[in-house]
C-alpha cells in the first residue's frame, strides 16, 4: 500500500485527516510532528496519532534548527510582515516541509499531506516548499478537498470518536512555536469585536502584571542574540527566558488585520513576546552601529524579506540572496541593549557597542563639544543650491 507523510499537530484538521486519508486514498498514514517549541506533551500527540490509525508516528525535536536556521536569520533582517506580524508560523512551515520531504524519502512515501485549508497562507507555504525540495512528491491537502465547514469537521470528528480540543463554543484555530502564537476563527472573525480574555494564554493582561518594571540586558554578536544579563545562552534557551519575562509583563500582544496571499483580509491575534522584545532590541542596536544609508536600505530589505517569508518563498534564490546581504550588514551589529518591561510595554532604555557610530563629542551641547558649528552655513549653502536654482527658474505659484 502507498504511504503518505502527514504533518501532524494533534489538532482538529490533522486528526480528522488521518481517518479521511485512509478512507479517501486508501493509503498508509505516517505522521510527523515537529517540535519547534511551546507544544505540550509531544508523546501524547504521537500516541494519539497511533490510536487514530497512523502506521507510524514520528516526533522530531527541531527547535535548534528552527531558531538558528530560520528565526535568527529573520530577526537579523527585522522581518515583520506589514509592520506587525513577526512571522512565527510562516517561519515554521518551510522547516516542517523540509522534514516532511526528508521523512518521505526515508520511508519511501509517494506523498506528503498537511492540514491547511484552501483559504489560508499555510497551504501555499507547504506546497511551494515541498515542490521546491522534492517536485516528484504528491501533495495532498485534505481540509482543502473535503469541503466541510468547521462545524461539520467537528461533527465528523465526533462521529468517528476522534478526540479534539475544539468545540463549537470555542472554535479557535491555533498555531504556536518558540517565536509566537497565532489565534483565529470564532468571534475573532469580526474585526470590531475585542478579543476575549480566553484568546490570550501566554501573556498576562496589563492590569494583572507586576507594579514594578523588570530590566534585562540582551547581548548581540553580529546581529544574533547571544546573552541575557551577561550570561551566554544558546538560542532556544535565550528565547525561552525572554519569553517568560515578557509574558509576565503582558508584552507581545498583536491584533492585526492582515492581507493574505490568497487575496483576502484576515483578522489575526498574535502573542509574540520574545519576538517583540528581541526585534526591538535588535533595531536599537542597529540604530547606533549602522549608517543612515544602511538603515534606510535595510528597511527596504526587511519588507522584501518579510513578504518572501509570508508568501512561502523561503527556499527562493531571492530570499537566499537577501540573507547574504543581511549577514554582511550585521558585521558590526555587536553590543548590548537594555530594555524595560512594564505593563504591556517594552521600552529600550540603553544601548552600547564597541562599533557604535554615536560620538558623544559630536552629539553633546555641553563642554567637550567637538562639532564645528562655523562650518554649517557653508554646508547649508551647498545643500540648498539645487532648491534655490529650482525656485528661481520655476517659482511656485501662490495658492489660489
Amino acid at each position: 500500500m502507498d504511504k503518505v507523510i502527514l504533518a501532524y499537530s494533534g489538532g482538529l484538521d490533522t486528526s480528522v485527516a488521518i481517518k479521511w486519508l485512509k478512507e479517501k486514498y486508501n493509503m498508509d498514514v505516517i505522521t510527523l510532528t515537529a517540535d519547534i517549541g511551546n507544544v505540550a506533551d509531544l508523546e501524547a500527540i504521537r500516541q494519539k496519532a497511533l490510536n487514530l490509525g497512523a502506521m507510524k508516528a514520528f516526533v522530531i525535536d527541531a527547535r535548534e534548527s528552527f531558531v538558528n536556521s530560520f528565526v535568527f536569520p529573520a530577526l537579523k533582517a527585522n522581518a515583520i510582515y506589514e509592520g506587525q506580524y513577526p512571522l512565527a508560523t510562516a517561519l515554521g512551515r518551510p522547516l516542517i516541509a523540509q522534514l516532511l520531504v526528508e521523512t518521505a524519502k526515508k520511508e519511501n512515501a509517494l506523498a506528503v499531506a498537511h492540514g491547511c485549508t484552501g483559504k489560508g497562507n499555510d497551504q501555499v507555504r507547504f506546497d511551494v516548499s515541498v515542490a521546491a525540495l522534492a517536485p516528484e512528491l504528491r501533495i495532498i491537502a485534505p481540509a482543502r478537498e473535503w469541503n466541510m465547514t468547521r462545524e461539520q469537521t467537528i461533527e465528523y470528528a465526533q462521529s468517528h470518536n476522534i478526540p479534539v480540543p475544539i468545540t463549537a463554543a470555542s472554535p479557535y484555530s491555533i498555531d504556536q512555536n518558540l517565536w509566537g502564537r497565532s489565534i483565529e476563527c470564532g468571534v475573532l472573525e469580526d474585526p470590531w469585536t475585542e478579543p476575549p480574555d480566553d484568546v490570550f494564554v501566554w501573556t498576562k493582561s496589563p492590569k494583572e502584571t507586576p507594579d514594578e518594571a523588570d530590566y534585562i540586558t540582551i547581548g548581540f554578536d553580529e546581529g544574533t542574540p547571544i546573552s541575557i544579563d551577561g550570561q551566554r545562552l544558546n538560542g532556544v534557551v535565550l528565547i525561552q527566558q525572554v519569553h517568560e519575562i515578557a509574558c509576565k509583563h503582558g508584552v507581545g500582544r498583536i491584533d492585526h488585520v492582515e492581507n493574505r496571499l490568497v487575496g483576502i483580509k484576515s483578522r489575526e491575534i498574535y502573542e509574540a513576546p520574545a519576538a517583540f522584545v528581541l526585534t526591538k532590541a535588535h533595531q536599537a542596536l542597529e540604530a547606533i552601529t549602522l549608517s543612515k544609508d544602511q538603515l534606510r536600505f535595510n528597511n527596504i530589505v526587511a519588507g522584501e524579506y518579510a513578504d518572501l517569508v509570508y508568501n512561502g518563498l523561503w527556499f527562493s534564490r531571492l530570499r537566499q540572496d537577501l540573507a547574504t546581504y543581511v549577514d554582511s550588514s550585521q558585521r558590526y551589529v555587536t553590543g548590548e541593549v537594555k530594555v524595560k518591561l512594564y505593563k504591556g510595554n517594552c521600552q529600550v532604555v540603553g544601548r552600547k557597542s564597541p562599533y557604535s557610530l554615536y560620538d558623544y563629542t559630536l552629539a553633546t551641547y555641553d563642554k567637550g563639544d567637538a562639532f564645528d558649528q562655523s562650518a554649517s552655513p557653508g554646508f547649508i549653502h551647498i545643500w540648498g543650491l539645487s532648491l534655490r536654482t529650482e525656485s528661481k527658474a520655476q517659482r511656485l505659484k501662490p495658492p489660489e
